[in-house]
């Protein structure tokens, strides 16, 4: 897989990289990743008068904004995806694009006064070894960070989900995961086969196509898509109000409303989830495909659907229903692990199928942990969510250094 290429197109906010750690270094708090998450969590704390140390292995906040392909927009409303204490700007468009993002983050580092330490790779985070004892945060080269409360914000996408395809070996082309997709220029000229259809997956061929690149999609199970807005309501927001209905109305009222403006894609090559959109973010934590015109090409023949990869051949791919076609780029929009196993060498967390932690704000042997920003399964878009979950945890950390003193 290729690594990303830095941007340099952003004057970055850098933080404090330049500042050598003392390996006895102590914080009341760290937190741990420096993007929307975190950068929340530490508002929050600042607005309650801590001072929490921010780390983040990358060399400038925001890193995984700052690295998302071109095209990508917010696909929830500006409204509802600020975080605490800052709004976005009234002159900037409903749907945030990528830069966008990039800005607002980086001004809201700087108005709540928050300098991370960049480029400080985590390698573990161990427990605490008595009660009352701090956590450690172990760090690349073996320097060790202390703690009392540590905020987990490292994120759903930490790492590159990229499974092995039969026929690796043979295939003469390029395979790379859509991590390192960054626009369609490279691509031209080129036979693109998008491997998944989520939202990357979904609008990485729809960019591809605009840009006159023939791309496909390989799709192997049945999706849940809906538009964007519908009649120019946001869907988000109907969402929102539908999550709040008893659970078989609103999943109902899901179906029906993905049918009537979506329609049966089965022609085109793709099934509709036998569960309504709102009953799988719920249950399995899985977003539907928020169309932004992918759609519209595949009904047009500008994107061809294909089923599952059979095997990689040398010039292409042999699909499950025996097709075989040419390709010289494959790319593996199969989205991301959080990796918190890797994190907690030492530690049982409790984690759902996804390897997404339950929620978990520092109780019992875990006193003192906090993950904020990998509740994939709430209606109205993650931002949202971090928006909610940041003053809570702030709220109990400070609790807990009233009730229980320094080592609460």
């Amino acid at each position: 897989m290729e690594h990303d290429p830095p941007d340099f197109r952003t004057e970055p906010f850098r933080g404090s990289n330049h500042a050598p750690l003392d390996p006895q270094t102590e914080a009341d708090v760290i937190v741990v990743g420096a993007g929307p998450a975190g950068l929340a969590v530490a508002a929050c704390l600042v607005q309650r008068g801590h001072s929490p140390l921010v780390i983040d292995r990358a060399q400038d906040i925001a890193s995984s904004w700052r690295h998302h392909y071109e095209r990508l927009h917010l696909h929830t409303v500006k409204s509802h995806s600020a975080l605490p204490g800052r709004p976005f700007p009234d002159d900037a468009p409903r749907y945030v694009p990528r830069q966008g993002v990039v800005d607002y983050l980086v001004a809201y580092a700087r108005q709540h006064g928050i300098e991370p330490m960049l480029g400080l790779n985590v390698t573990a985070i161990e427990p605490r070894q008595e009660p009352g004892a701090p956590w450690q945060v172990v760090l690349a080269g073996g320097r060790r960070l202390s703690a009392n409360h540590v905020v987990v914000a490292t994120g759903a996408n930490r790492q590159p989900r990229a499974p092995r395809l039969p026929g690796e070996d043979v295939f003469q082309g390029r395979l790379l995961h859509s991590r390192s997709y960054r626009n369609a220029a490279p691509f031209l000229g080129q036979r693109v086969l998008v491997v998944g259809m989520g939202n990357t997956g979904a609008e990485i061929a729809l960019d591809l196509v605009e840009h006159g690149v023939r791309a496909a999609l390989s799709v192997r199970s049945p999706v849940n898509i809906v538009r964007r807005d519908v009649l120019g309501r946001p869907t988000q927001l109907s969402s929102l109000v539908l999550s709040r209905l008893p659970a078989p109305l609103g999943d109902a009222l899901a179906v029906l409303l993905r049918n009537l403006t979506v329609g049966d894609l089965r022609r085109h090559g793709l099934r509709s989830a036998s569960v309504s959109p709102l009953r799988q973010l719920r249950e399995e934590g899985k977003t539907p495909v928020i169309d932004v015109g992918t759609v519209k090409r595949i009904k047009a023949g500008d994107i061809q659907v294909y089923p599952g990869i059979q095997r990689l051949t040398g010039g292409g791919v042999r699909f499950a229903d025996g097709s075989e076609h040419p390709f010289d780029t494959v790319l593996l929009a199969t989205g991301y692990d959080p990796a918190l196993g890797e994190l907690f060498p030492h530690t049982a967390l409790p984690l759902d199928e996804r390897g997404i932690p339950l929620p978990v704000s520092g109780e019992g042997a875990l006193e003192g942990l906090h993950f904020v920003g990998f509740d994939v399964r709430q209606p109205g878009g993650l931002l949202r969510t971090i928006a909610q979950q940041a003053p809570g945890v702030a709220d109990r950390i400070s609790m807990r250094q009233v009730n229980g003193g320094r080592h609460a």
